[in-house]
């Protein structure tokens, strides 16, 4: 779950640095922002898939069990 909330909070972060980019003119920081927004959707993604993964590792070590 860490993975998925720190990727969450740099989308956020990104967003605000891309505004403020935006709103100084500045071309970088929007560049900047846009890019840790991609950073922190693939972080997410990540995460997501590793509580998955773990999930059905879970649910095929239980069916072991009941065998």
């Amino acid at each position: 779950m860490a993975k998925k909330a720190k990727g969450k909070m740099e989308q956020a972060k990104g967003k605000a640095k891309e505004a403020a980019g935006k709103m100084t003119g500045n071309e970088r920081m929007q560049a900047e922002g846009k890019t840790d927004q991609v950073k922190g959707k693939a972080r997410e993604t990540k995460g997501k898939a590793e509580e998955q993964t773990r999930g059905v590792k879970d649910s095929l070590r239980g069916r072991r069990q009941e065998s």
